[in-house]
């Protein structure tokens, strides 16, 4: 089975086409190509065309949010080598390792200050327009990576393109931030 296959025949997503999830008003998920694009779920606009300038920034900016989350994950991984490859034991007690590992990462940065380096995430610096990665992102994950196979979906609603270009218009309009244009050049 191919991973489009199996992230179809999942709860989660079926949870989100069904609109069960209970999510706050407007909200998406970040996803990269891999994802098919979804009205929950906005992936970038694909670079093998042509890209107008607000496409261009939607990208940055989507390319931004999802650093967020793999900064969070690298950390958690950096720390916890449960993390560095593929978990295998039964879903509750992944469960229950997810949730103790929140817990230990949580009291950890609360009482240990050199746990909060600013060296251990990605930063950017938006006068040159570079992105520098985070120390995490130099930790071994043992086979992790061959887990992350394209989905490679190009089936995509209508509403989910106009949703992805009101949010293009969105960040080259009201929220648009000062330096994002020097994030692409």
């Amino acid at each position: 089975m191919n991973d489009s296959h199996i992230w179809k025949k999942t709860k989660f997503y079926s949870a989100l086409e069904r609109n069960n999830l209970e999510l706050p008003n407007k909200a998406v998920f970040v996803g990269d190509d891999a994802f098919p694009l979804a009205t929950y779920l906005m992936k970038p606009y694909s670079r093998h065309e042509g890209l107008e300038h607000k496409q261009k920034i939607f990208n940055y900016r989507l390319s931004r949010a999802r650093r967020i989350v793999e900064n969070a994950f690298g950390i958690m991984a950096s720390r916890f080598r449960v993390y560095r490859k593929p978990i295998s034991v039964s879903l509750d007690k992944t469960d229950s390792i997810i949730k103790a590992t929140c817990a230990l990462h949580n009291w950890l940065r609360t009482n240990l200050i050199y746990m909060n380096t600013p060296e251990l995430v990605d930063g950017e610096d938006f006068s040159s327009g570079t992105i520098r990665n985070g120390s995490w992102r130099s930790i071994p994950t043992a086979g992790v990576d061959e887990l992350m196979t394209p989905l490679s979906s190009n089936n995509y609603s209508r509403n989910a393109k106009d949703l992805r270009d009101r949010y293009a218009d969105y960040f080259v309009g009201p929220g648009k931030v000062s330096w994002q244009d020097r994030m692409i050049a």
